[in-house]
């Protein structure tokens, strides 16, 4: 257990720390302050924090609101932030179903195919395919793992999105893409 924050201290930070990231549990912010899940339960009572599941359903709630070129339905993993033409973030939490048999490793398709939904996520057009994308894997994932995958519109240029996405686990980056995701008419022409 790392040194106990003082109680002054870690309300602010731990306000902070789950505006940054509300997927953090409170056995993540106890070890990260030193402290008890009690205590970071008290502490966000105190502060009128919810718990993590609930505030991660309404950040989600929110993003898929916001979807355009995608369903719901179709994205793959959780979409939990979406500011349209700007970022996203996804999780998708790895299953047996996804992994080779005989390494226990994710199957590259899904960790792609999150990445490309959360890319059509974040594009501002009402429909769109995937014109090019340039990826790499850099690490394997292991069944079980948590993958989260942000997504960042870099330029836009017409009809054409440049969408970058990096997804990592446990803060490491394992998988990353650039996207050039293009918008069409609803007839399925090019604007």
């Amino acid at each position: 257990m790392k040194t106990r924050w003082p109680k002054a201290k870690r309300l602010p930070a731990l306000r902070r720390a789950v505006e940054q990231d509300p997927f953090l549990t409170d056995e993540e912010l106890a070890q990260r302050f030193g402290v008890s899940s009690q205590t970071i339960r008290l502490d966000r009572l105190e502060l009128s924090i919810p718990d993590m599941r609930t505030r991660t359903r309404r950040v989600a709630e929110g993003a898929y609101r916001q979807l355009r070129a995608v369903h719901r339905r179709e994205i793959v993993g959780e979409l939990y932030q979406l500011e349209r033409g700007v970022s996203a973030l996804s999780v998708l939490n790895t299953s047996e179903d996804m992994v080779f048999e005989k390494s226990r490793v994710v199957r590259g398709h899904c960790i792609f195919a999150q990445a490309e939904s959360l890319a059509l996520a974040v594009i501002d057009a009402e429909v769109a395919l995937t014109g090019v994308a340039n990826i790499k894997y850099k690490y394997p994932v292991q069944v079980g793992q948590k993958l989260i995958a942000r997504a960042e519109v870099t330029r836009r240029r017409q009809n054409k999105y440049f969408v970058a996405v990096r997804t990592q686990v446990d803060g490491r980056e394992v998988f990353r893409a650039k996207f050039i995701m293009v918008s069409l008419t609803p007839g399925g022409e090019v604007l």
